[in-house]
């Protein structure tokens, strides 16, 4: 095989591994077996370790990790990345859309959104392909951490042509999904207990929730062990000089097409933010407790 037809076989590899990464991660709609996908993968693997000079920042085979990071430099946020407030009062709520209604003096759209708890991340695309990811940090300015978001599967490197903005920021919250935090803590368990520890020495040592393995991950220097902890994303804000839509609902819902892992529970209506306390008391029946405690409306 030459050095073009390297090229070829490398580009073909990308957007078939990348496609199917979107169907398993993002839309749970796999097409093909786990075996065949690892196959795809370790051809592109070996194709790229034939011919270096092919491989893109981009590629795949980045989502297996292996960068190591000694420090993430500082990055400017070129929107600053503000704190949400919150209440536990639907009175508040109400004197909330009181004050809105009285400051725009018209119909109000209120959409409500579930609240993740993980970290915080802003994503910047250019020209379709992600060029950086850095950390909320102080809201001005936090840690790039790119080599690490990229080993997360539902973060796309590429995304397919579409209507997006030349450049863009996607902002969201990195987490661990509860079955990958038990089986991290399951495994450490047993190495711990191999190693002679007792149980208190374990339970010191086992990792504490899932929002803070989160944040303790995105931050490790070791790209690879990043990748091995399985972690996620959900997307929930889009900021752009020019956005094709002029409503934040149905720039998610946009950003959804563009192959971005949004959540279908979100729902807009224009009435007085009562849709909202409406919204959170759904997922405060029992069955869904467990779910959510918390809605982002606005």
């Amino acid at each position: 095989m030459d050095s073009r037809e390297a090229a070829e076989r490398i580009d073909f590899l990308s957007r078939e591994i990348e496609r199917h990464n979107r169907l398993y991660y993002i839309d749970a709609n796999p097409q093909i077996s786990d075996l065949e996908f690892d196959q795809m993968l370790e051809e592109l693997i070996r194709l790229e370790s034939k011919f270096p000079a092919l491989k893109s920042p981009e590629s795949p085979t980045q989502r297996v990790g292996g960068g190591i990071t000694k420090e993430f430099s500082q990055v400017v946020h070129k929107y600053p990345m503000l704190s949400l407030s919150n209440t536990y009062s639907e009175q508040e709520v109400m004197e909330f859309d009181e004050r809105i209604s009285k400051a725009i003096g018209g119909e109000t759209e209120y959409v409500c959104e579930l609240k993740f708890d993980g970290v915080a991340i802003g994503l910047t695309y250019v020209d379709g392909r992600l060029k950086s990811a850095v950390t909320r940090g102080d809201g001005v300015q936090g840690d790039d951490v790119t080599t690490n978001v990229k080993t997360i599967k539902s973060i796309p490197l590429v995304l397919p042509p579409g209507d997006y903005p030349g450049e863009f920021e996607i902002r969201g919250e990195i987490y661990m999904p509860r079955k990958a935090f038990d089986r991290i803590n399951d495994e450490l368990r047993t190495q711990l207990m191999d190693d002679g520890y007792d149980e208190e020495e374990i339970v010191e040592r086992l990792l504490k929730n899932p929002r803070n393995a989160a944040s303790g991950t995105i931050k490790m220097q070791d790209s690879k062990m990043v990748a091995s902890r399985g972690l996620d994303c959900w997307l929930y804000f889009v900021y752009a000089s020019e956005l094709p839509f002029k409503t934040h609902y149905d720039c998610m819902r946009k950003a959804k097409e563009w192959g971005f892992k949004v959540s279908d529970y979100m729902v807009k209506d224009y009435c007085s933010c009562s849709v909202g306390c409406s919204f959170y008391n759904c997922f405060l029946e029992p069955k869904e407790k467990s779910f959510i405690t918390q809605v982002r409306f606005g």
